[in-house]
């Protein structure tokens, strides 16, 4: 069967995949290299994809992502697909864990729930689609944060006051953002009762292809176990249902 797929379509996106790896700027040298092609080739597609508008020279021969990317970045996080791309993954979560599960987006300084899923049993905690979660004491915002770059982190503690909304509630900045290194590092983070006294969650995030946050996961509940005895067994389970998210970004999953 003949394959329905275009060669050089693929090949032009594999470029403009070149600056999710940490790139500027790019030249044919660059792209010939990457891409094992010929630099008349490789001058071919950078020039196509410039009058495209994908990419813009900003030397003789020196090219930088097009600003198009900046308007469709932008609307491909707020279209509102990203909830039913995600509800499948919490869906088999939620079988897999037996305890309720939600995925959120951040919003200015706050953690919004986007998609949930219930457990099947008569007793479970629950949450409002939309619900605005504070980033500093819950296991999705503390995610966010650790997440964020470094000035965005500091916007935000510089608007923010750290209440103590339970004993456990972290209020010291030094010992939170120390937290939040931990975090970003571990790849995970919980929430010990710190929001309210009896609810505890398992956060990770969901990553694009190329590091980048898009949103994150949890199972949360009433009972403290969740984060002692069951943490490994429920972190393994999200780890899974993360890598599906990935894939789902994609049309994968």
């Amino acid at each position: 069967m003949t394959s329905q797929l275009n060669g050089s379509v693929l090949k032009a996106f594999r470029i403009l995949e070149l600056f999710a790896e940490g790139r500027s700027e790019l030249t044919a040298s660059d792209t010939a290299a990457a891409l094992g092609i010929n630099m008349i080739t490789a001058h071919r597609f950078l020039h196509t994809l410039e009058q495209a508008g994908a990419l813009r020279m900003v030397a003789r021969g020196v090219f930088r992502l097009g600003y198009v990317f900046a308007d469709l970045g932008d609307r491909v996080l707020r279209d509102g697909s990203l909830p039913n791309l995600i509800q499948p993954v919490l869906d088999d979560l939620a079988r897999r864990v037996g305890d309720a599960c939600m995925a959120t987006e951040f919003d200015r300084d706050m953690a919004v729930c986007i998609a949930k899923a219930l457990p099947d049993r008569s007793l479970y905690v629950d949450i409002r689609i939309g619900s605005r979660l504070d980033a500093f004491c819950t296991a999705h915002g503390k995610l966010w944060l650790a997440f964020m770059g470094s000035d965005e982190q500091d916007r935000y503690f510089d608007q923010v006051r750290l209440t103590g909304m339970t004993e456990r509630t972290i209020t010291d900045l030094a010992a939170l953002k120390s937290e939040l290194r931990t975090i970003r590092e571990q790849g995970f983070s919980t929430n010990n009762g710190e929001r309210e006294s009896d609810i505890y969650a398992v956060a990770v995030p969901i990553l694009t292809q190329h590091g980048r946050m898009v949103s994150a996961i949890s199972v949360f509940g009433a009972s403290p176990t969740l984060i002692e005895q069951k943490r490994d067994h429920v972190l393994a389970a999200l780890h899974d249902a993360a890598e599906n998210g990935t894939r789902a970004l994609y049309g994968h999953f």
